[in-house]
């Protein structure tokens, strides 16, 4: 089978960094939600349900062919990704910020793109110019000053394996979508994931036992306008969900996973500006060149990609084996 055509580097740049604002800003939209009445995990049902939903119909409406599934084996991997690196990973997240500060848990999830760099080392045996190591450290040090670590912040130890489980399960979602993207094209792989989660959850909480009179209710938002809940999380779904996303699996396929990771690390510093914005919830100087030092490394990582051909092997464009 040939391979799936490629976005040029630039567009795959852009991709991930719009869907980590994306991301940032479904952030504060979710907290909204979860404010006017939705629990964490109703949320996060209705968001994989809601987003299988479009995903599938929009597959439908381009192609039907494309959700075609050649083999078994195919069929256990993109089940794996939707459980193990979307389902999973939200799941994880909601488990940690219950018992831990939200920065120390966006902290230690952010550790993904890490793993991945290691696995490219240590398991696949891959070269990794020592530029990114330093591009790394940067990105980890700036997230550390954002979550403002050390602050008389009290460490659960079952919140901190919740979150560490976050960023394996954020790390298998880079590894795993790679090595799918080889093969799939990003809609069907991102409808097939979704599809998966949503059959998760909607095991795990039937859809007859879901709280729908709580969808009507009027939610305060900045600028004293009111909007029903449902349209929160119709947001949720389609622009926080479906949009980023499907945007993150085409950068994948353009950059590789862990560049794609190391961008996508923008996302916890411009969740913080959304909540400062929209929720009033002020950054402190410290956070403020927290942030500064996480663009640094984003930069520092792309510019030590530019090099000719026989030595821009920063990191492998696939780590799939």
């Amino acid at each position: 089978m040939s391979q799936p055509h490629r976005l040029p580097a630039p567009l795959g740049v852009l991709a991930v960094v719009v869907g980590a604002l994306l991301f940032a800003v479904n952030g504060t939209v979710a907290k909204l939600a979860m404010q006017a009445g939705l629990s964490p995990t109703r949320l996060v049902e209705i968001r994989c349900v809601g987003s299988a939903v479009v995903l599938v119909a929009a597959v439908l409406v381009v192609g039907a062919g494309r959700l075609r599934l050649r083999d078994r084996r195919e069929v256990v991997s993109l089940a794996v990704l939707g459980v193990v690196g979307v389902a999973l990973v939200q799941w994880f997240y909601l488990s940690a910020i219950a018992r831990l500060p939200v920065g120390i848990a966006l902290l230690i999830e952010y550790t993904a793109p890490l793993l991945v760099a290691l696995w490219a080392r240590f398991v696949l045996k891959e070269a990794v110019h020592a530029r990114v190591w330093w591009a790394l450290l940067a990105c980890l040090s700036g997230l550390a000053l954002v979550a403002q670590v050390g602050e008389g912040a009290v460490l659960d130890v079952v919140g901190l394996l919740f979150a560490a489980a976050a960023a394996v399960s954020l790390a298998a979602y880079y590894l795993l979508g790679d090595r799918m993207l080889s093969t799939r094209d990003p809609l069907s792989t991102h409808a097939w994931t979704m599809a998966f989660a949503a059959l998760f959850w909607v095991v795990l909480q039937p859809v007859w036992t879901y709280p729908y009179d709580t969808l009507g209710l009027a939610v305060d938002v900045p600028g004293g306008v009111a909007p029903p809940l449902w349209a929160l999380v119709a947001w949720i779904v389609v622009l926080g969900t479906v949009v980023p996303y499907l945007l993150f699996l085409v950068g994948i396929r353009s950059l590789g996973p862990a560049r794609a990771g190391l961008l996508g690390m923008v996302e916890p510093v411009a969740a913080s500006a959304s909540a400062w914005v929209f929720l009033g919830e002020a950054m402190t100087a410290v956070q403020l060149v927290g942030g500064a030092v996480v663009l640094s490394g984003v930069v520092l990582a792309e510019t030590a990609r530019r090099r000719p051909a026989a030595t821009d092997a920063v990191l492998p464009d696939t780590v799939a084996p």
